[in-house]
């Protein structure tokens, strides 16, 4: 994967483009999209420097240094210097976008105002702003401002009467049958799935998989190809593999890459099965059932039955169910398997450890006790 291997995509019957699909390049983000197609790729999630600025070091109460931004690819000599920089990487995103297309950007304070005003004034449109609140955010040790337990996606087409992929019903169905909010409340990147070396974080702003897991299944498709100009660590290829995108990362920090390089090379891409999602009825759910699926507690391909063993459904990647011919959310697929007008799948559905069966509903507990704020 660290060597370049550019596979050919039809763009249409007649124009054939050259992509080099599921690889890392190394370098300059401006500089390797100029040398991709215009009008070749269908997402785009951005993580760019947030130009944090910190001066000075934090210590925790405890007299523990605070593992902060401070390394060079954050600091830029000005405001506008930042400006400069973001209205060129945005404009080369544009052009290689699709028309059909969307971005991704996130940030925090810092940035985020000055990206979506560069993004307007390149003529992008903006569809929602997301606020992802962090289950578990880190403390504001001095005391002297709130804790900032949040950071802000931006979500644009290519313009105002752009078409774009939003798979809504899956979405819905994600969030146990309740239409998906624009506020994410999703942890922050720890445990075994925090890259370190030596003891220290290989990146200091590592994003959750759940946290592309979501973007990715809501404005995406199987076979499309997925853009990240800032990899780091490689989050957007390592859920893209996954969920059965291709993806090309830009980065430029040889360490990052190297992580990258494993930890994609060891994700596990899910069945087809595995890999559908319910449609929207035109086409052919408190914490939800779909949050312990992207999260991983519950991972797709999980195989669920009720208490007796009478049925067996597997878990799909947007958490719906599949048994036989009959796919829904936990309650609707139980409701339909018993000929009930209703169920409570939580505790409907079990997994089977291969010694008991246990409640996907104490599952749901597992990760309220793990992830209380």
């Amino acid at each position: 994967m660290g060597v370049m291997e550019k596979v050919r995509v039809r763009k249409s019957a007649a124009q054939p483009v050259d992509l080099p699909l599921d690889s890392i390049l190394k370098g300059d983000c401006i500089a390797h999209m100029r040398s991709l197609p215009a009008s070749s790729i269908d997402m785009i999630f951005a993580d760019p420097p947030y130009n944090l600025q910190l001066g000075g070091d934090l210590f925790r109460p405890d007299g523990s240094q605070v593992d902060a931004v401070d390394d060079e690819w954050d600091k830029f000599d000005s405001l506008s210097t930042y400006d400069r920089f973001t209205h060129a990487w945005l404009k080369e995103a544009k052009r290689i976008l699709k028309p059909n297309g969307s971005i991704w950007v996130i940030g925090s304070y810092h940035n985020i105002f000055r990206v979506g005003a560069a993004l307007q004034d390149q003529g992008y449109w903006i569809l929602n702003d997301i606020v992802w609140r962090k289950a578990n955010p880190m403390p504001n040790f001095k005391g002297t401002r709130f804790t900032n337990a949040h950071e802000t996606l931006i979500w644009a087409s290519m313009g105002e009467d752009a078409r774009y992929t939003f798979n809504y019903r899956a979405m819905k169905t994600l969030n146990d049958e309740l239409q998906m909010r624009s506020d994410w409340l999703i942890p922050i990147c720890g445990g075994q799935e925090r890259l370190k070396k030596g003891g220290s974080k290989v990146h200091p702003t590592q994003k959750p998989e759940a946290l592309l897991y979501r973007v990715l299944l809501a404005c995406s498709n199987p076979g499309d190809v997925i853009l990240d100009p800032f990899f780091g660590t490689g989050t957007t290829g390592a859920v893209a593999k996954r969920l059965g995108r291709h993806f090309i990362g830009i980065e430029r920090e040889d360490s990052y890459i190297a992580a990258a390089e494993e930890r994609i090379a060891m994700a596990l891409p899910l069945d087809e099965s595995a890999v559908k999602t319910m449609q929207a009825p035109k086409a052919a759910t408190r914490v939800a059932f779909g949050t312990l699926v992207e999260g991983g507690m519950i991972p797709p391909g999980t195989i669920l039955t009720d208490s007796k063993r009478r049925w067996k459904a597997q878990v799909r990647a947007d958490g719906s169910l599949a048994c036989g011919n009959d796919a829904g959310s936990i309650h609707k697929l139980g409701a339909t398997l018993q000929g009930a007008p209703s169920c409570n799948g939580w505790t409907f559905w079990h997994v089977d450890d291969g010694q008991k069966l246990r409640e996907i509903d104490k599952v749901r507990q597992d990760w309220l006790l793990a992830n209380e704020a």
